[in-house]
Order: structure tokens, then C-alpha cells, then sequence
């Protein structure tokens, strides 16, 4: 019984999670999917690594049905972005605008990645070239005699 129930746990922890309520849920499926979609593209401003689609915070759930009613409203998903980032920065995107003050975000980390590339590279090249030196001529009697001296 013990297993049966940790199994059970162990499918349903790996299953997403869909905050979506039934209420939220807009009657006509291509309203919906846009709904859906922008959802996704938009993050919780309290969970900051989720979309407002996976949050169950109260805020995301506000955002998801600002979304549904401007929508219904006639707005196109530009105007529904443009409307969430007037009101909360461009924070509340996953995924910001490619601009020139989102230049360093953008670069950051193919920078990042390009400088501990080469810092590896001189690395190893460096403990490459560093070979150990031969031993001298009084270094290898020694290393001798203590070899004969445990045999």
C-alpha cells in the first residue's frame, strides 16, 4: 500500500502544474488559445520565474483574466502586451525586447559562456605546456636507493 501511494505521489509531483481555473476559461477555443499563449509569454510578478499560465499567485490570476478581457474586448495580443508593459514595466515579459537597453541582458551570456571558454582553453593549454622536469642525475640515486631499501 506504501508503494502504491508513493507512486501515486511520485506521478502526480511530476505532472505540471495548470493554474488555469475552470472559471478563467474563455468559451470560444480561439480566444482561448491566444489567451493561453500570451499567458505564457507573460511572467508573475510575485514567482518571477513563472508564467502568469503556470502561477497560482492571486496577481497572475488577475493578469490571465485582464488578458481574457481584453481580448473579448477586440485588442490583438500586440495590444495586450503593450497594454501589461505600459502598466508594469517590461519586467512582466519572459522573454524582453531585443532594444538597446536590453543589450547587456541579451549578451550576458554568450559573453559569459565566450570568456570561461577561453579561460578553459588557456588553462589547459598552460598545464599542457607545463611539463614535470627529469629527475637529476643525485634525484634518481635517491629515488634508487629508496626503492632498494623497501624491496
Amino acid at each position: 500500500m506504501r508503494r502504491l501511494l508513493a507512486a501515486l505521489f511520485l506521478v502526480v509531483s511530476l505532472m505540471p502544474a495548470f493554474a488555469v481555473q475552470p472559471d478563467e476559461v474563455l468559451p470560444d477555443p480561439v480566444l482561448e488559445a491566444r489567451a493561453r499563449s500570451l499567458s505564457a509569454e507573460l511572467r508573475c510578478l510575485i514567482c518571477q520565474s513563472q508564467s502568469i499560465d503556470d502561477s497560482d499567485a492571486t496577481i497572475a490570476r488577475d493578469l490571465r483574466i485582464l488578458i481574457r478581457e481584453r481580448l473579448k474586448a477586440g485588442d490583438s495580443d500586440a495590444a495586450v502586451k503593450a497594454f501589461l508593459v505600459d502598466r508594469y514595466g517590461e519586467y512582466v515579459l519572459l522573454r524582453p525586447a531585443f532594444a538597446w537597453h536590453t543589450l547587456l541582458l541579451w549578451a550576458a551570456a554568450p559573453l559569459v559562456l565566450i570568456i570561461g571558454a577561453a579561460l578553459s582553453f588557456g588553462l589547459f593549454r598552460r598545464r599542457r605546456a607545463a611539463e614535470p622536469a627529469a629527475l637529476t642525475a643525485d634525484e634518481e640515486r635517491r629515488v634508487e636507493a629508496l626503492l632498494a631499501r623497501d624491496d
